[in-house]
């Protein structure tokens, strides 16, 4: 079963995101691929000289949700309720559910329910324009910029729910992932991701502590 082939639980697996639209949001998504056609990843998590923070940290969030997306959808038939009670990395490290508005108080959810959770608040905020702006063209840059005040704070709580579901992902499911023959891709997927989250500070260290080792190969 290929990552980009078939055998995807269609209720889990979500239709592509798209990136900001205009011709900006089309320049940004050109030197994503240029860059990342190179390679060096180091130097694709950059932010392009001149160019605006928040919305590279826009264009790359959307990126970065599709990437987590179809690599979870890979694994729907074996991330089970019976399979993964709770939505753990290693045992240590267990994670609860609340979204501060629909659950205030963290609640105890079996792995695919929390990433149904996880996925469905992360496309809300996605799909919010006064959150994630998607005609960046169409803003004068000299009024003020389009975004929030907090979106990097947004941002920050997006990447460290997506980073949840890596940790699950090489906690519980990493042998199914090499009998696949997909940790190459995995892996180049979780560094870039675990790159832009350190060149632009989104997730404090002890959040990152389930992978830590695996975090510090990438690094170092």
């Amino acid at each position: 079963m290929s990552l980009f082939g078939i055998g995807r639980n269609q209720r889990t697996f979500r239709p592509k995101k798209s990136t900001p639209s205009g011709s900006k949001g089309a320049q940004l998504r050109k030197h994503i691929d240029a860059t990342l056609g190179s390679g060096n990843l180091r130097e694709a998590v950059k932010l392009p000289p001149g160019e605006d923070l928040n919305e590279w940290l826009a264009v790359n969030t959307v990126d970065f949700f599709n990437q987590v997306n179809l690599l979870y959808g890979t694994l729907t038939e074996f991330c089970t309720p019976e399979n993964c009670r709770t939505m753990s990395a290693g045992p240590k490290y267990e994670y609860r559910w609340a979204d501060g508005v629909q659950i205030k108080k963290p609640i105890e959810v079996s792995a695919p329910k929390y990433v149904e959770y996880l996925m469905d608040w992360v496309e809300t905020q996605l799909d919010d324009e006064s959150i994630f702006p998607q005609k960046l063209d169409l803003w004068d840059h000299d009024a003020g910029s389009p975004f929030p005040p907090n979106f990097k704070d947004v941002v920050k709580t997006i990447f460290k729910r997506l980073f949840r579901v890596y940790a699950h992902i090489y906690h519980s499911h990493f042998q199914k992932i090499v009998s696949l023959k997909e940790e190459a891709h995995l892996n180049t997927c979780f560094k870039h991701f675990i790159l832009f989250t350190c060149e632009f500070g989104l997730i404090e260290k002890k959040e990152l502590a389930p992978l830590q080792e695996l975090i510090d190969t990438i690094i170092y």
